[in-house]
């Protein structure tokens, strides 16, 4: 027997199927889906969400210096006249940053592996979310005292069109 449902799919269709699920699952923290998917699907996030949960405190602050531009009242960067040309004025400014050590550095990049990009808002207000960040930042400090199951898979009835039983995919 197989290690995993194959889903009817080519193995590039299921893995980019299963990618947007855990994807959606992670951002959203809950999907309804088939139950073979939900299977599958729960699989994976438990592991990103252990893996998280491992590495969730494994990083230094540091202070950094930085160069930001010098905004006006409006909002707009402030332009002063060097040598005939415009040129933009800078300040120099200490942040503190977080510096990953570097086994949470490569659990980032294995999340990264499985995880699509998502992006919130509308039109140019659109913004890029960070999700191996929510995973640490957020989703592992909840999960931190638990040894496993950060999934449920409650069964809802049968879909209309095709009879597929269909369940809710749910973070705990």
């Amino acid at each position: 027997m197989a290690k995993y449902r194959k889903l009817s799919r080519t193995s590039s269709q299921r893995k980019a199927l299963l990618r947007g699920q855990v994807t959606q699952l992670l951002y959203h923290g809950r999907i309804v889906t088939t139950e073979a998917k939900a299977k599958e699907v729960s699989k994976i996030a438990d592991g990103l969400i252990a893996l998280a949960v491992k590495e969730k405190d494994n990083f230094e602050e540091v202070t950094v210096q930085a160069k930001v531009a010098r905004k006006d009242k409006t909002g707009r960067r402030v332009k002063e006249v060097v040598d005939g040309k415009k040129v933009t004025v800078y300040d120099t400014v200490d942040k503190t940053i977080k510096k990953d050590q570097p086994s949470r550095l490569h659990a980032r990049r294995e999340m990264l592996k499985v995880l699509y990009p998502v992006q919130e808002g509308e039109g140019k207000k659109m913004k890029k979310v960070d999700m191996p960040n929510k995973l640490f930042d957020e989703i592992a400090p909840k999960y931190a005292d638990r040894n496993g199951g950060y999934t449920r898979i409650i069964k809802i009835g049968q879909r209309k069109g095709d009879g597929a039983l269909e369940v809710v995919l749910e973070l705990v």
